[in-house]
């Protein structure tokens, strides 16, 4: 399995192969850069097919937290951490202690955090082995509903832009993934009088949605062909591709999922076919600002959180018009904003 060579590896600092037999433990963690700070990253856990494809997934998330990180202006570089393996079956104290050390022994560089399948129990137990974690319950605690109060007000910043109101009454927004971001940005949008298209791989949540929501449920693979305002994807990545892009008959496309473009060319598809796109790692920020204020030598401040999290409308405006002004797409604006940002750190 080649790395340097590997066409995700974009000049990551470091990668780190974790394993132990005894408590089953099978990780990577990618830091991808430090320039701005330690780097910091949620861990997922999930049952990859293959060790390559954990590996693209954990090169890809890494590069995408330090350009999110920068983005949000945050004094912090990008990294993430990935297990393998089913959530509902290899979860021990024994693998989530294993996993600290092996965090503990990159020395501060990077900092942990909830992902997907991961709770702030799990969280806990890696802060039994060290310090290098955040998100946990009495401070910052689930980063859940600060991705989706940042995604929700990115989506009216969407709107502002494409329709001239960011008014959301009445409009359609078609949400792919129910977990707890795509669940709290739900009840956001219902809020505002949003009639929702839902789907997911978990029938329960499938049938909350409609129960609490009036939302209308379809299949998995029937969601991208949907019209609606607004897709939003919120569950993993790379949904945005070569097969779905001409289903899909929506004007803006803005979600909290990692990696929503399976390859950068497809943001110049989706401006080709007028389609607005929201960049992940600009709208999804909010989560990764809310533990951001854990790791502050002042202490956690939900009052300062949440004031940035809501600036992630502003920001998302300046990328939309900066597009609109060069014709690139929104995605490559957003990548350059980012680099300029952290070749400044660098200096």
């Amino acid at each position: 399995m080649a790395v340097f060579n590997h066409p995700e590896f974009d000049n990551h600092e470091q990668v780190v192969f974790c394993s132990d037999r005894e408590s089953g433990l099978q990780a990577i963690i990618a830091i991808h850069s430090t320039a701005l700070g330690p780097a910091c990253g949620g861990c997922r856990m999930w049952d990859y097919v293959s060790d390559e494809d954990a590996l693209i997934d954990v090169l890809r998330l890494s590069r995408g937290m330090t350009y999110k990180n920068a983005m949000a202006g945050l004094p912090l570089g990008g990294g993430k951490a990935v297990i393998i393996g089913d959530a509902k079956t290899i979860k021990s104290e024994a693998l989530f202690r294993k996993f600290g050390q092996y965090v503990h022994s990159l020395s501060g560089r990077y900092i942990s955090a909830e992902d997907v399948n991961i709770t702030t129990a799990d969280i806990s137990m890696v802060n039994q082995e060290t310090p290098y974690v955040a998100g946990l319950e009495g401070k910052s605690g689930n980063p859940g509903p600060f991705t989706a109060i940042g995604t929700y007000r990115g989506i009216k910043a969407a709107a502002k832009h494409k329709f001239g109101s960011d008014d959301l009454s009445g409009r359609t927004v078609a949400v792919q993934g129910l977990g707890s971001v795509g669940f709290y940005l739900c009840e956001h949008l219902h809020k505002e009088g949003v009639k929702l298209i839902v789907s997911d791989i978990n029938p329960v949540a499938v049938d909350r949605a409609v129960s609490q929501f009036g939302a209308t449920a379809v299949g998995l693979n029937d969601i991208y062909a949907v019209e609606c305002d607004v897709y939003a994807p919120c569950a993993l990545g790379a949904t945005i591709n070569d097969d779905t892009l001409p289903q899909f008959k929506c004007a803006i496309i803005a979600g909290c999922a990692n990696n929503q473009l399976k390859e950068a060319r497809h943001g110049e598809l989706l401006r080709q076919k007028g389609i607005l796109y929201a960049p992940d790692y600009v709208i999804n920020a909010g989560g990764i600002i809310n533990v951001s204020m854990e790791i502050r030598p002042e202490g956690y401040d939900e009052a300062q959180s949440t004031k940035q999290v809501l600036a992630i409308y502003d920001t998302l405006l300046t990328v939309f018009a900066r597009a609109a002004e060069t014709g690139q797409p929104t995605n490559v604006v957003a990548d350059l904003m980012a680099q300029e940002i952290i070749a400044r750190g660098k200096k």
